[in-house]
């Protein structure tokens, strides 16, 4: 989903993790409002994102989402989730009038927050309750009292966050581990050149089997997955800028030919990369 407003502490600076975000642009039902996140939940917190929305009586909104590598944890008024990666694409149908508080943990803070591995968690989510026992009530109820009133009002949010904070924080500090796989998934977002996972043991010193190890236990997923879902973050923006052809985008990042794209933005998305595009065509 992307924002009609957006909070934040640099208005305006542009925002890559958007680009996971493939919401039809001429889709106005939800606002979402977002928050980095600075001191001491950072280690832990990527960002806060509160939608809320209005979806006119008899329809439905659905919202599309190329995740990234990291765990959710999202509180409604109707559930409370810990949420693993999805590896496909993630869908959230939106109906009537609601909101949700939710945080994109960092890369190391999924296995604190579940007190082990992440990998049972892949493709599914559980209660919140699940992972945080009696934490996870009190979060449920802290957050749902903070947005009783007005679920858009920026007093509302700061409190429902306060209740994050609180309950978070307890995980502190990151292990080694932790770091080490934040470090990672650094790596493989700053840098396109890495395009093969030998490339990402040279990088980091682990060993193949080391760093899918830490990978699978700290993310559930793959190296390869990290790599892949990266170019498609990047392919996601791109397209929506119309400001290249598929067959130059593939060269870019990467794909040994414009077909090879195509086939994994299909695959993942549901759409070729030239069906995406022209959905921005218009605005």
């Amino acid at each position: 989903m992307e924002p009609d407003t957006a909070s934040s502490p640099a208005p305006g600076r542009p925002d890559a993790i958007e680009r996971a975000h493939l919401r039809d642009p001429r889709d106005a039902t939800a606002v979402v409002h977002r928050y980095e996140v600075a001191g001491p939940l950072a280690p832990l917190v990527q960002r806060f994102w509160i939608p809320v929305w209005s979806v006119p009586p008899g329809q439905e909104s659905v919202q599309r989402v190329l995740q990234y590598p990291a765990c959710l944890v999202v509180v409604s008024p109707d559930y409370a989730r810990f949420h693993g990666v999805v590896q496909g694409l993630s869908t959230t149908t939106l109906s009537g009038d609601g909101w949700a508080v939710g945080v994109m943990l960092t890369p190391a803070a999924g296995a604190l927050v579940a007190g082990g591995p992440v990998a049972p968690y892949t493709d599914r989510h559980v209660d919140v309750s699940a992972v945080l026992g009696d934490d996870g009530a009190q979060l449920t109820a802290g957050v749902r009292a903070a947005m009783a009133g007005d679920p858009s009002s920026p007093g509302a949010h700061a409190a429902a966050m306060a209740v994050y904070e609180d309950v978070l924080t307890r995980f502190l500090p990151v292990d080694a581990d932790g770091l080490l796989v934040d470090r990672v998934v650094a790596l493989v977002e700053s840098r396109p050149d890495l395009t093969r996972v030998d490339q990402l043991c040279a990088e980091t010193g682990l060993s193949e089997r080391a760093l899918q190890r830490l990978v699978s236990r700290r993310l559930g997923l793959t190296p390869k997955w990290l790599v892949q879902r990266r170019r498609l973050h990047e392919a996601a923006g791109r397209l929506r800028e119309r400001t290249t052809t598929v067959a130059q985008l593939a060269a870019e990042l990467g794909y040994a030919d414009q077909p090879h794209l195509t086939r994994d933005f299909a695959r993942v998305t549901g759409m070729t990369p030239g069906e995406f595009a022209a959905r921005y065509g218009d605005r």
